[in-house]
């Protein structure tokens, strides 16, 4: 299984941006679907993006689409959030999660990172 570690988060101001990074060890992230879920104080964890294993398909919850950008890098074993012209409904904790079944389930979770947006 891997293991999946995040960072990056932090506290900013609306308009402003941040970029998140998992970062796995244990095995190869090339072959797994790899997706950022958040989850807000009060709420379900919920989709916010993911991308297939080449990085060349990737898809977005419409809530972040055209600000959050989601991209890996094979060779470094790393998946990554951009996140740009950030709101204040955009606070929550971020996890990164690994599928190894073609997105149908995610079987490995980061701890999360806390990204927080003032007004």
């Amino acid at each position: 299984q891997v293991q999946l570690v995040e960072s990056g988060g932090g506290l900013v101001q609306a308009g402003d941006s941040l970029r998140l990074s998992c970062a796995a060890s244990g095995r190869s992230l090339s072959g797994y679907i790899m997706a950022w879920f958040r989850q807000a104080p009060g709420k379900e964890r919920e989709y916010v993006a993911s991308i297939d294993w080449s990085g060349v398909r990737t898809y977005y919850a419409d809530s972040v689409r055209g600000r959050f950008t989601i991209s890996r890098d094979n060779a470094k074993n790393t998946v990554y959030l951009q996140m740009n012209s950030l709101k204040p409904e955009d606070t929550a904790v971020y996890y990164c999660a690994a599928s190894g079944n073609a997105g149908v389930s995610y079987g490995s979770w980061g701890q999360g990172t806390q990204v927080t947006v003032s007004s």
